[in-house]
């Protein structure tokens, strides 16, 4: 009997990951074989997971830290044209030839999910230079938003995002700064973490509380914790708040759709799925 279609999630670390809870769900609902897992690769490692995907009959699988640049190294193509102007894909889809095409599904979910929230952000305080990070910026000049100030403790990084999404987006005024407090938090309408710091329980607090505002709408892409400090420094300042769970949901969805198409994501099974492994959190 032949393998079933193996998807899964790349990264390391991935243990903290909510993905298979959902993904795997899915499948259950859509009576399908295949099974979705986490793909924990060493940067040693990474070529020679790259060299077992016919062995293990991978069709496909998301990307996460720190690999959403490192990807496009590996694939035979950018099937959507955005992952080209993003410069990171976190879904790659290997078509029956075995084909690596990479999409972003990440700008789909958080696009998505400002929607639901209702944001019409104007000034924004984005931090963070990475992969996720990226997805955000493509999003928000998208978007028309006024202006972008981008901080990551690597400064070549926030330039290099600067530097990307600046001739793209010439109606958006994206600025690379050298501290946190030149984001001048005080004056956005949205901060938005992508960097990965409050994942840990001794990771410091990432902005002087003192900043934060009533008027500020504080977006954490990470999830796990469901509340880090800055989220809970925020709500305290009277700041409306959200993690990026459903930013997660709906990239995978978005992901899932491109891995079984025509057929489509059942999205309120992988929210339920979702929701109930972010409280055993």
């Amino acid at each position: 009997m032949k393998t079933p279609p193996l998807y899964g999630l790349l990264g390391y670390p991935v243990k903290h990951s909510l993905s298979p809870l959902m993904h795997n769900a899915a499948f259950r609902h859509l009576k399908r074989r295949a099974h979705y897992r986490l793909f924990e690769v060493p940067p040693d490692r990474l070529k020679d997971f790259f060299r077992s995907f016919s062995q293990k009959n991978i069709r496909g699988f998301n990307v996460t830290v720190p690999y959403k640049e490192e990807v496009l190294r590996y694939l035979d193509g950018y099937c959507a044209e955005a992952v080209k102007s993003i410069g990171a894909a976190n879904t790659v889809v290997i078509d029956p030839r075995g084909r690596r095409c990479g999409y972003n599904t990440d700008c789909l979910g958080f696009v998505r999910h400002l929607k639901e929230l209702k944001l019409k952000p104007r000034k924004v305080a984005l931090i963070g230079a990475g992969g996720a990070a990226k997805a955000v910026g493509f999003v928000l000049g998208k978007l028309g938003v006024q202006e972008v100030d981008i901080y990551d403790i690597d400064r070549f990084k926030s330039l290099g995002l600067f530097k990307r999404f600046y001739p793209l987006f010439p109606n958006t005024r994206f600025t690379a700064v050298s501290s946190i407090a030149e984001l001048s938090v005080q004056k956005k309408d949205l901060l938005i973490n992508a960097s990965p710091v409050g994942m840990k329980p001794d990771d410091p607090m990432i902005v002087d509380p003192a900043v934060l505002h009533p008027g500020l709408f504080v977006y954490e892409v990470i999830y796990n914790p469901a509340k880090t400090r800055l989220l809970m420094a925020a709500e305290e300042k009277g700041c409306r708040v959200a993690n990026g769970l459903l930013m997660l949901l709906y990239q995978g969805a978005e992901a899932l759709d491109l891995w079984i198409k025509p057929k489509k994501a059942p999205v309120e099974i992988m929210r339920k799925a979702l929701t109930k492994g972010a409280k055993k959190i």
